[in-house]
């Protein structure tokens, strides 16, 4: 069965973003870019929300070309052209990919089942706190970022119940983020 991973950017009180959607205060670095290349090079398939979507086709299609993209930046960009897209949305008609609506869950489902390397979901709270909420989620990877906002969108949602997970990797990067790799023990 395929894995789902979990690959999110939070502040230290537990926000993803400001309340406009902004992630200007997170301070990104080539180490902890590179670390997350690491991860997604090990999937085949992007799992977002429209919004994350849109922000990701804004930058990453043609990254790799910029005069001043890192290797990092050209490695990443490179794997995304080449991943699938899946964009769970109610409103967008026209993505670079397929687009999932109300019974995204089912669907997530027997993409988990059909051969392939693991799928990742970048951010997209909304999308993630529903998978959790079902059990759906394999490995998270929270890269925890020396900042506080205060407010804004929380990284996931309430859901009943409560999980156990493993911890089984830990990294420092030079901005002074954390990355935590956690497995769900499902039981």
């Amino acid at each position: 069965m395929r894995k789902l991973k979990l690959i999110v950017h939070i502040s230290l009180d537990g926000f993803v973003a400001s309340e406009n959607g902004s992630l200007d205060k997170f301070e990104m670095a080539e180490d902890n870019l590179a670390c997350v290349v690491e991860i997604a090079s090990e999937a085949d398939t992007i799992l977002s929300g429209r919004v994350t979507h849109e922000m990701l086709e804004q930058y990453w299609p043609g990254a790799a070309k910029k005069p001043a993209a890192t290797r990092a930046e050209i490695r990443y960009s490179n794997w995304y052209n080449q991943a699938r897209k899946i964009v769970v949305s109610k409103t967008m008609q026209n993505a670079s990919g397929l687009v999932l609506a109300d019974d995204f869950i089912d669907s997530i489902k027997q993409l988990k089942t059909k051969p392939g390397k693991a799928m990742v979901i970048f951010g997209s709270p909304s999308i993630a706190g529903a998978l959790m909420a079902q059990n759906m989620i394999d490995d998270y990877w929270l890269f925890v970022n020396p900042v506080m906002f205060g407010n804004g969108i929380r990284w996931s949602s309430k859901f009943e119940g409560s999980r156990q997970l493993k911890i089984s990797e830990t990294r420092r990067f030079v901005n002074g983020a954390i990355g935590l790799n956690y497995h769900l023990i499902k039981k």
